[in-house]
C-alpha cells in the first residue's frame, strides 16, 4: 500500500529556509516521476516542483524557480523540497505526490501535507 508522509514544516520569517521532507512507502520514489504542490489558505493547488523518474530532471513553476530544490534520496524513499529565500506569498499547505509513471501521467497519490507559514 502507497503512503506519503510530508513533514518540516513550520512558522519562518521572510528570508528564512526549510527543508520539507515526504517518506514514501509502498513503492520505489526513484521509480516514479515525484511532485509538490502547495494550497495557499482560500486559494486553489498550485504546482511547484516535479522530479521525473530514473532521470531525475527536475522541473519547477516560475514562481519558486531559483529558491526552491527537489531532490531525493533513493536509499531513503525519500523526496525533499528545500525552500529558500521564503516570501509570506509562499504560506501554504506542501504536497507531495507520486505520479502515474515516471512524469506527466498524472499524480494518483498525495500526503496529508505540512503546513508551511511565513511571517512578514
Amino acid at each position: 500500500e502507497v503512503h506519503l508522509v510530508e513533514s518540516g514544516g513550520g512558522l519562518v520569517q521572510t528570508g528564512g529556509s526549510l527543508r520539507l521532507s515526504c517518506e514514501a512507502s509502498g513503492f520505489t520514489v526513484s521509480s516514479y516521476g515525484m511532485n509538490w504542490v502547495r494550497q495557499a489558505p482560500g486559494k486553489g493547488l498550485e504546482w511547484v516542483s516535479a522530479i521525473s523518474g530514473g532521470s531525475s530532471s527536475t522541473f519547477y513553476a516560475n514562481s519558486v524557480k531559483g529558491r526552491f530544490t527537489i531532490s531525493r534520496d533513493n536509499a531513503k524513499n525519500t523526496l525533499y523540497l528545500q525552500v529558500t529565500s521564503l516570501k509570506p506569498e509562499d504560506t501554504a499547505v506542501y504536497y507531495c505526490a507520486k505520479d502515474q509513471h515516471i512524469l506527466g501521467y498524472g499524480m494518483e497519490y498525495w500526503g496529508k501535507g505540512t503546513l508551511v507559514t511565513v511571517s512578514s
